[in-house]
């Protein structure tokens, strides 16, 4: 196994692993107020699999074709803007998200709904405020064409085809 496969593996492992999973599990473990509310099981878990898949597809992106990992540690070198990442720019916090959100219908705890928000909200300052400025610091001629074309958040499927400069 290549070094930046054991980085990839790693760094998945630890960070989804933890927020994704670890946490959840913990937050779900330790409310009493969790139940499901009537909602089925199965809808958690259909959520949680469909963020599972997203989150998947995003780290691939990053080792296949950016060359890097998810982690801060091991960026990928090259911007990534193909799969996912021509619908949104940030499709790996999206699947994160969506993995919380099935954790927290599956067993209806408002502890894991509270962490989902906070989750989100953390996200998107770390977005905002480190990593979109360094991104335009380190790929300043295809950054602003990408960001100006695809949106933060807001998947739009539509607009998928859209190819960064460079590409």
């Amino acid at each position: 196994m290549n070094n930046l496969l054991i980085r990839a593996i790693t760094a998945f492992l630890l960070l989804p692993g933890i927020f994704a999973g670890i946490l959840p599990w913990l937050i779900a473990a330790l409310d009493p107020w969790k139940g499901n509310a009537g909602i089925p099981a199965d809808a958690g878990l259909m959520v949680g699999i469909a963020g599972l898949i997203i989150l998947l597809r995003s780290a691939w992106d990053f080792y296949v074709s950016g060359l890097g990992t998810l982690a801060p540690w091991s960026p990928p070198i090259k911007l990534v803007s193909c799969g996912l990442y021509r619908c949104t720019r940030n499709p790996m916090y999206l699947g994160v998200l969506l993995i919380v959100a099935g954790w927290s219908i599956g067993y209806g705890s408002p502890m894991l709904l509270g962490y989902l928000f906070f989750a989100a909200a953390a996200f998107h300052l770390r977005i905002v405020f480190q990593e979109e400025p360094w991104l335009a610091e380190r790929y300043p001629k295809q950054w602003p064409h990408y960001a100006a074309s695809v949106q933060r958040w807001q998947p739009n499927f539509t607009a998928c085809h859209i190819r960064t400069a460079g590409k």
